[in-house]
This record gives structure tokens, C-alpha cells and sequence, in this order.
């Protein structure tokens, strides 16, 4: 699996939540509403979920392996720098 794109959105009304990410997976697949936030140990990803019945949230896409993860993590935030870098010039 390569991730073959990296959109963000910025969100500059609200404390926690930093931006909105879309990843392209191989050129064939996107995945919508990655979040980033900004949480009291620093960012990290929410990723898109649903709220069911219950009133529980679920997520509806997630990585399976903690350094599929990471990895994640790291892309995302560092097109979320770029882009905050790009929006203050």
C-alpha cells in the first residue's frame, strides 16, 4: 500500500480541531475526514468515523498495524506544517 496523495484543509475556527485530510491510496482509493487534532500530548489523527445507535462513535477506516499508523501520522502532519507554512506567506 503507498500513498500515492495528501490533501489538507485547514480549520482555523476551532481550538482542537487543526484540519481535515483526504489520502489517495495506490491512485485508486480515497479516504475523506482524517482529522487532525490537537490534543494535551500534541496532534494526533482521528479518523473518519460514525456515530452509532448507542451514541458511540466507530471508525469507519483505521490502520490495522501501530507503524502503518505512524506512518500515517507523519505523512499527514507534515502536509499539515506545509500547509500552515504556505497559508502564513
Amino acid at each position: 500500500m503507498k500513498i500515492t496523495d495528501i490533501r489538507v484543509r485547514l480549520v482555523n475556527n476551532n481550538e482542537k480541531l487543526k484540519a481535515v485530510a483526504s489520502i489517495t491510496i495506490d491512485d485508486e482509493l480515497v479516504v475523506h475526514d482524517i482529522k487532525v487534532i490537537n490534543g494535551k500530548d500534541g496532534y494526533f489523527l482521528s479518523m473518519p468515523s460514525r456515530k452509532t445507535n448507542e451514541g458511540e462513535f466507530k471508525d469507519i477506516v483505521h490502520p490495522i498495524k501501530t507503524e502503518v499508523r505512524e506512518n500515517l501520522k507523519e505523512m499527514i502532519l507534515a502536509e499539515y506544517e506545509k500547509a500552515l507554512a504556505s497559508e502564513q506567506n
